[in-house]
């Protein structure tokens, strides 16, 4: 610590710079011992003004990761540390050990910290030293004159400091413009900084600041640095206007073959540019992320295109059903062996069905479990008569807002414009957008503002609000889709710096597109299904689904809604705006210590003769000796139930014997004070109520935070948050039949063939020292855990 005081005195009288007002003191960076943490919370004081501004970890010596933390030590406030080392050194506790052990002992070493130790981006992105870069600055808020000192050290170092700034409770994040060597002086006179991070590029970067041939070159560098996936992997199959598979980003994950469409007079190139837009975003996501990295990028699944639009006029709209269903046929023909996601980015505009079943949203139905189009008779049939017919996963786009009907007060225009068609199937996964893009940089743009807040629903998006509750909850997801600008009343798009960046159909003129609205957003999350079939080969689509749905979590922004709502019943209208929120690649892929996701695919009979047949109890292995152990600490249950139904699409009132799905599955979890047997008997009794049409009992609905709402459709997903003691005597989840026109029509029931479903369950707690993960690793075998049932 003497040292470090002496390095930072001899810094202080080395520089010309002084910043009136600045707090004087020294920034620490502390370094953790490989595989262990620092103990946080003693490294900070607030009384003192001792805080603690960044946590981060790098590679240790082998021995494990290394944590590193950087604080901030006013003048006078050394003496802290000094005392706490001293009495390490001199003084015991009651059991022996000496005071301060957990601080003292999980420190390895701490000097005087470097710009690198504000640093909390990826090394890769850390500038070199003499290059001029854009920097997020990340002030920490303590006296409200951090701004004005920021200007001042602007001027006196030739550092250049944006004009706009985002503020949060204990942050203010700017933009700076400056060298290595110019934003270290700030550790010796300004001493505001909390962290530091390489400015984000937008979308206006590549498509306004550079030349065509500046885009090549960027297209080069990134086709240097991909790995391209095998002839199998498993891929997105775009159905919109075509794709140019010639584009250099494109060629190597979409073969010529697979690029077909469903006349041959169409050609199968894009006459449009929207159908190659959905490829780029298919197969790296917005490109903006993977255009500044200098990573690799492993690519693991490819594309597939199938033209369903043609280059002039449009398609009969009674026919889209068809068109759909023949658009499936010509990959499955091409490449039979290949798991695949269909992508769907086309709807109808007119909005006059409100949730109820098209023929186009049926034929979706019909196309997931299992059947296939009949060139011979134009039907959808069941090519055999057995459960060999393979169900397959649609992600459709909810469709767009009208653009002459955007407005302000966008939430409210949302929620007056219905989800369009098909988006309303059952099976499908419909991806509605949502936005973090809220920051214009865009000189041109000078007084406008993003009309939606960070973290909210994207003004493009529609919802199912006008939905009668009947119907499916819509969207079942959002993702990113951009944002627009506002001026007063007035509102304008495209602003690059609020859109996505994805790859343009005339290569030879310009390398990028500006991509936003559901669209985006749905190819994106079609991405992500396709990263989880190749993680996860034995995944059937129901599970997929489930999973991208058990992943999705609601913003902060959302959440203040979602809260907010009085009542359950207003708390559902909500999710009928955000679905579950957004989907989280790694929380889909992978468990961790303090959260752990089991899957179970399993096939159910439901009726036989007109009558319930089964129900399926899982015994699941809760960790029951952890969960006892941590008593009254709050743990948080994620239970998602996926499968798709046979659709029944004439309208004869849905009543009895014309119910439009085949069945239905609801879930519900023992009680603590139950038997299994008890258990058994209640969900009995919930069967048969449901599918007399009586409200669902409350039973075990009561403490879930959706409740009666979640079933709707064919994916039913719901929260509980208890005690883990609580939790460690509720170790059985059921799953029962209700209603559907199987029941009603006994000669035309295929339970006897199994209706399969996939349940994800995720347990997760906040708890420190607390591995959930572990014990049921030990109890399974992790090797059945990995292959089986773990993610």
């Amino acid at each position: 610590m003497s040292t470090i005081r002496e390095q930072a005195n001899a810094s202080r009288q080395e520089t010309s710079v002084v910043v009136e007002g600045a707090p004087s003191g020294i920034t620490v960076e502390f370094e953790s011992p490989p595989g262990f943490d620092l103990k946080l919370q003693s490294l900070e004081n607030k009384q003192k003004g001792i805080e603690l501004l960044n946590v981060r970890f790098a590679t240790g010596d082998g021995d494990g990761p290394v944590q590193l933390a950087t604080v901030f030590i006013p003048d006078g406030a050394l003496k802290h540390f000094f005392d706490r080392f001293q009495q390490y050194a001199d003084e015991t506790t009651q059991k022996g050990e000496p005071r301060h052990k957990d601080l003292v002992d999980r420190i390895a070493t701490l000097r005087k910290a470097s710009l690198r130790a504000l640093w909390t981006d990826t090394d890769a992105a850390f500038p070199a030293e003499d290059e001029v870069s854009w920097w997020e600055v990340w002030l920490r808020r303590h006296d409200g004159a951090e701004l004005a000192r920021l200007m001042d050290f602007g001027e006196q170092t030739g550092v250049n400091v944006g004009e706009r700034r985002l503020g949060f409770d204990d942050r203010i994040v700017v933009l700076v413009q400056g060298t290595v060597a110019q934003l270290s002086a700030s550790l010796d006179v300004l001493n505001d900084f909390a962290e530091l991070r390489r400015a984000k590029e937008t979308a206006a970067f590549f498509v306004n600041d550079l030349t065509p041939v500046e885009q090549a070159d960027w297209v080069g560098d990134l086709k240097e640095r991909t790995v391209t996936p095998d002839a199998s992997a498993p891929a997105v199959c775009i159905l919109d206007t075509g794709v140019t598979y010639g584009h250099p980003l494109l060629q190597e994950i979409l073969a010529p073959e697979d690029a077909t469409t469903v006349v041959p007079t169409w050609g199968a190139h894009d006459h449009h540019g929207h159908g190659t837009e959905m490829a780029g975003l298919s197969g790296y996501g917005d490109m903006i992320d993977v255009l500044v990295s200098t990573e690799p990028v492993p690519l693991r699944h490819r594309l597939e295109s199938v033209k369903i639009l043609p280059p002039h006029g449009a398609n009969p709209p009674e026919l889209y059903g068809a068109i759909t269903a023949q658009a499936v046929a010509r990959p499955e023909i091409q490449a039979p062996q290949r798991r695949r996601t269909f992508s769907m980015a086309v709807t109808a505009t007119d909005e006059r069905d409100r949730g109820q079943p098209t023929s186009w949203s049926a034929a979706i139905d019909a196309l997931a479990v299992g059947r296939s189009f009949d060139a011979t008779n134009q039907g959808l049939v069941y090519l055999e008569d057995d459960a060999s017919n393979v169900p397959r996963l649609f992600v459709l786009s909810a469709g767009n807002v009208n653009g002459t009907n955007l407005q302000k007060e966008h939430l409210d225009r949302s929620d007056l414009e219905a989800i369009h068609d098909p988006a309303h199937a059952w099976n499908a996964l419909t991806v509605g957008a949502y936005t973090e893009k809220a920051i214009i940089n865009d000189p041109s743009f000078a007084g406008w503002s993003p009309l939606a807040a960070a973290g909210d629903l994207s003004p493009w998006s529609t919802t199912s609000v006008l939905f009668q509750e009947t119907w499916p909850l819509k969207p079942d997801v959002v993702f990113e889709g951009g944002n627009l600008a506002l001026n007063g009343e007035a509102i304008d798009f495209p602003v690059a710096d609020l859109c996505l960046l994805s790859t343009h159909h005339k290569p030879a003129e310009k390398s990028f597109a500006l991509s936003w609205a559901t669209s985006a957003a749905t190819a994106q999350v079609a991405r992500m299904a396709a990263m989880i079939s190749a993680e996860y080969p034995q995944l059937w689509p129901e599970s997929v689904r489930g999973l991208i749905v058990q992943s999705a979590r609601w913003t902060k922004a959302m959440r203040k809604h979602i809260d907010g709502a009085g009542g359950k019943k207003a708390r559902a209208k909500l999710l009928r705006r955000y679905g579950y929120g957004v989907p989280n690649l790694p929380a889909a892929l992978r468990s961790a210590g303090d959260a752990l996701t089991l899957v179970a695919q399993s096939t159910i009979r439901p009726f036989a003769n007109g009558k319930m047949r089964e129900l399926h109890l899982h015994e699941l292995p809760w960790p029951k000796s952890v969960l006892t152990e941590m008593g009254e600490t709050p743990v948080r249950v994620r239970v998602t139930l996926s499968y798709f139904i046979e659709p029944n699409p004439g309208r004869r009132g849905w009543k009895t014997r014309h119910r439009y799905a085949s069945h239905g599955l609801r879930f519900d979890m023992k009680l603590p004070t139950e038997s299994t047997d008890e258990f058994h008997k209640r969900l009995n009794q919930k069967a048969l109520e449901e599918d007399e049409g009586k409200p669902a009992p409350a039973g075990g609905l009561a403490d879930w935070y959706i409740g009666e709402a979640r079933n709707k459709g064919s994916v039913h997903s719901d929260i509980w948050v208890g005690t883990a003691a609580d939790l460690a005597e509720r170790g059985a989840i059921g799953i029962y039949p209700v209603s559907g026109w199987w029941k009603d029509q006994p000669k035309r029931d295929r339970s006897g063939l199994g209706a399969r479903y996939s349940l994800i369950v995720t347990i997760e707690t906040e708890a420190e020292d607390f591995d959930i993960w572990t014990p049921v690793a030990q109890e399974i075998g992790v090797a059945e855990l990995e292959a089986e049932v773990e993610l």
